[in-house]
């Protein structure tokens, strides 16, 4: 009978923990024992199966679709958002929502973040961030070249001067090509001070919020011209490509793809995104499934926001 008294009285204790929402210490003085002895009881009735936790997750989230993307792919976070439709318009402004207010409530002091300038979701991002009251962000730091054709190329420039706005960061601008026409354009540009400087932020990210993108260019890239042509792009097909991290290129097994193309970027390489503490992507839509799983493979990224119809196509 020893053991059965011994249970009734743990259960009584998480009785009043759990059901009475007592504190350990008002427990303790009511029953004349010691709150390290209250605090064991609780412990016990967990392993002893008196108190079992369920969580219900609420309607329009999905718990378990983020589980099989973070058990998958090895992710420290997976978000996936609901979506009335599987069209990218509808995907982008949902994605677009979560990650803002994942990226609030997660903002340390001082980060510093790198973000990708060429991404309509991460516009949609900074679009529904709301100013932080208090400074958090020490720089917003530009991690691909944003100057292209001059109805676009204010996208870029703007994006990470309103995300430094709303976070209090000073913003550090790469305000050169993307691509540039060669190689030899490309040394030139690196020669500037004021580029190297931004370009030193990049060993020292604590989070960047970066896009996936198929090989195929969106509009806003196609737009910018900040893109490769049809040769290139052909190349880049030959070679295995299936998408593409601020212009670095990988396959669908997530190994990159080395073409002579990465010699005129201008822009943080795979490499030292992969020293970064932590990398956020954003990305979904039914075009670029293929491409969101090769850089997930490419082991970089810490968390995914994606929506419901992409992350079941992830994870089938």
């Amino acid at each position: 009978m020893g053991r059965i008294n011994e249970l009734r009285l743990i259960a009584r204790v998480a009785q009043m923990y759990h059901a009475e929402h007592k504190r350990q210490a008002e427990i303790a003085e009511t029953l004349r024992m010691s709150q390290a002895t209250v605090s064991r009881m609780l412990k016990r009735a967990e392993q002893e199966d008196i108190v079992r936790t369920t969580i219900i997750p609420p309607p329009g989230t999905f718990a378990e679709l983020e589980t099989a993307l973070r058990e998958k792919y090895r992710l420290t976070e997976a978000i996936v958002i609901d979506c009335s439709e599987d069209r990218d318009g509808a995907v982008m402004a949902r994605i677009g929502e979560a990650a803002a207010h994942f990226l609030e409530v997660t903002l340390q002091q001082d980060e510093i973040i790198g973000v990708s300038s060429w991404s309509q979701t991460i516009l949609r991002m900074v679009d529904n961030i709301h100013p932080l009251k208090a400074a958090k962000a020490k720089y917003i730091v530009q991690i691909l070249g944003g100057m292209g054709e001059a109805s676009v190329q204010a996208h870029a420039t703007q994006l990470t001067a309103r995300l430094a706005k709303l976070t209090g960061g000073e913003p550090r601008l790469l305000l050169v090509q993307g691509i540039t026409s060669s190689r030899e354009a490309k040394l030139v540009m690196l020669s500037d001070p004021v580029v190297r400087g931004t370009m030193d932020f990049f060993g020292r990210l604590t989070l960047a919020v970066v896009g996936i993108g198929a090989v195929e260019p969106s509009e806003l890239l196609a737009r910018s011209g900040n893109t490769f042509s049809r040769e290139e792009l052909a190349m880049l097909h030959d070679a295995g490509a299936v998408g593409e991290i601020s212009f670095r290129f990988y396959d669908k097994d997530g190994k990159p793809v080395e073409t002579p193309l990465n010699e005129r970027v201008i822009g943080i390489t795979l490499e030292e995104l992969r020293k970064t503490d932590r990398v956020m992507a954003l990305a979904g839509g039914e075009s670029k499934t293929a491409a969101i799983a090769g850089a997930l493979r490419l082991g970089i990224i810490d968390v995914l926001v994606t929506d419901k119809f992409t992350a079941a196509r992830l994870t089938e």
